[in-house]
């Protein structure tokens, strides 16, 4: 039975804290932060009385460059009970992504912590933003971002221009509690609280705009599909700044008073520990993350058998992973989900009840007061169980809109509200969906559409493979050639040769990979896509194929 929350996101927090007051809500156990629902309602309040004092208002835009860090949450909370928006930065940006982001979001609030890998957060900041060094902490007077006025640093240290996170909760003790309730009474659930940049693999990044009814329902349902109750634990490794991370696991937890134990940056042995010490029920991740948990020299060390669900998501689940998963982490109530951005994130899901074939073979099936339909990409009509087309959505999980961008927003939904993915798929007759494929990474060789999917899942089968993507790449006779880029497991080794020969006469001749390259790791996005057309890129300069693919372009 369906069944839809009618909150905003501070009324949401405010009813689970007054259900499960002491219920674990937000758990830290390197930094030994430990918040009950009560205590993080609490400490949203605060934080958003600070905004308030800091001259933030309902509707202004707030962006977060961070890793996993406990203000992440509290900000997704306490920046929602006062109507601003939350614009969440991609950790992987460099300088000119943020300053493109800052400036097309019209933010007027920066947080941001230290860095992440290679990147100086702060020194990028201040080369973006000079005037940011001469500046009075809030009153910013930025040539290039007009609307930029607020830096807070999320840590210790003093930064020229720059307020603590410390003097957020500090100002807000001269806000009244009614002038807060004031504002919360001026909410409304329908109304844009998120916006999260799209990955510009084509194109610039389009800020998605999303509401709290938008990520309210999905993370509730998404919670519902796992069997989530206020006794589950779950270890959140994948970004926050990606829907994953804010809706799939703060969101599917909070819904149901669940108890949230992230980890700050993925590391696959802080992973096992966390769930292992905190007993953690659930657990979220890409399939890079579960074979690099899987595959870690000290796997057996941790004691797992407290998991019983979770997700596996962001990118194809190859069905050998997911055995394994199942087998060895116990996770044998595993779903898996699909979806996008626009789409608050979540289209489809398998049940914890579904037999392993369908979960492993399928994304699963619409989630409650979801429609899913495909359509033939080129005529638009909908198409009976078992043909290949395009899948869209239509419901309350489709975003408000691209901001800033009615034209691109209009391609992507239709006059009749449904949401076109881009992805192509095949529904069976219970619903059940397969992704096939990106309409824009089908590859055709001599006329045939080859989709990478299924050469992928062939060449999971062979047992020295841990992780492969198959891609297009250009050729001058056939338009296209199919080519594999390949992990092997490691104290392994393998021949171009030994794959082309384990391919012939058990796949069709023209889906045998013509190029196949042996890699340690595959180009990313920070929330764990793989980006094929980085991997295409790099092998047109590797084999030499620039002129076939001048003629492709032309």
């Amino acid at each position: 039975m369906s069944k839809q929350l009618h909150f905003t996101m501070g009324q949401l927090l405010e009813d689970i804290a007054r259900r499960y007051p002491d219920n674990d809500a937000l758990v830290y156990p390197d930094r030994d932060l430990r918040y009950s629902y009560r205590e993080f309602d609490a400490v949203c309040d605060r934080v958003a009385k600070g905004l308030l004092a800091m001259g933030v208002r309902k509707g202004d835009h707030v962006a977060i460059w961070a890793t996993n860090v406990p203000e992440w949450v509290v900000l997704q909370f306490a920046s929602a009970k006062i109507g601003a928006i939350l614009v969440t930065v991609n950790t992987n940006y460099k300088a000119v992504e943020l300053e493109y982001v800052l400036k097309q979001s019209d933010s007027t609030t920066l947080f941001l912590v230290q860095g992440f890998k290679d990147t100086d957060y702060v020194e990028t900041l201040y080369s973006v933003v000079p005037e940011l060094r001469d500046a009075k902490p809030g009153e910013l007077q930025s040539q290039s971002l007009p609307f930029l006025k607020n830096v807070v640093f999320l840590g210790d240290h003093d930064f020229a221009g720059m307020r603590r996170w410390s003097a957020i909760e500090a100002l807000g003790q001269g806000v009244a509690d009614d002038r807060l309730a004031a504002v919360k009474a001026t909410l409304g659930e329908h109304e844009v609280i998120n916006m999260q940049y799209t990955s510009g693999t084509t194109g610039f990044p389009k800020g998605v705009m999303l509401t709290h009814y938008n990520i309210i329902n999905n993370g509730f349902n998404i919670g519902e599909c796992m069997r989530f109750s206020e006794n589950d634990r779950l270890c959140i490794p994948v970004p926050f700044f990606h829907c994953f991370g804010c809706v799939l696991g703060v969101l599917a937890c909070v819904t149901h008073g669940s108890a949230m134990v992230p980890v700050e940056i993925f590391n696959p042995e802080v992973v096992l520990r966390t769930i292992a010490s905190e007993r953690c029920t659930a657990v979220h991740g890409v399939p890079t993350m579960f074979i690099a948990e899987l595959d870690h020299p000290n796997f057996n060390r941790y004691d797992l058998s407290s998991l019983r669900t979770g997700i596996m998501a962001g990118s194809p689940c190859p069905t050998e992973v997911m055995k394994r998963v199942i087998r060895e982490m116990y996770m044998t109530e595993i779903t898996i989900a699909y979806g996008q951005t626009e789409s608050s994130p979540v289209i489809t899901q398998t049940r914890t009840d579904d037999p392993l074939e369908l979960r492993v073979a399928t994304v699963g099936r619409a989630l409650p007061d979801v429609e899913v339909k495909i359509v033939d990409i080129e005529t638009g009509e909908t198409l009976s169980p078992g043909r290949q087309g395009e899948l869209c959505t239509r419901g309350y999980l489709v975003m408000k809109g691209y901001y800033k961008m009615p034209d691109e927003t209009a391609r992507v939904i239709d006059a009749d509200g449904w949401l076109h993915t881009g992805d192509l798929a095949v529904m069976d007759e219970n619903g059940y969906c397969k992704i096939t494929g990106r309409i824009k990474n089908m590859i055709i060789r001599g006329g045939e559409n080859i989709y990478p999917r299924e050469i992928e899942e062939f060449l999971y089968t062979y047992p020295k493979v841990a992780d492969v993507q198959v891609y297009g790449v250009p050729d001058a006779k056939y338009g296209e050639q199919v080519m594999a880029a390949i992990k092997l497991k490691e104290n392994t080794s393998a021949t171009a040769e030994d794959i082309i020969n384990f391919c012939r006469g058990s796949i069709a001749n023209y889906k045998v990979p013509r190029y196949v390259k042996f890699v340690d790791e595959f180009p990313m996005t920070a929330s764990g896509k793989i980006q094929k057309f980085k991997l295409r890129e790099m092998a047109i300069k590797e084999l030499n194929l620039e002129d076939a693919a001048s003629v492709e372009t032309a």
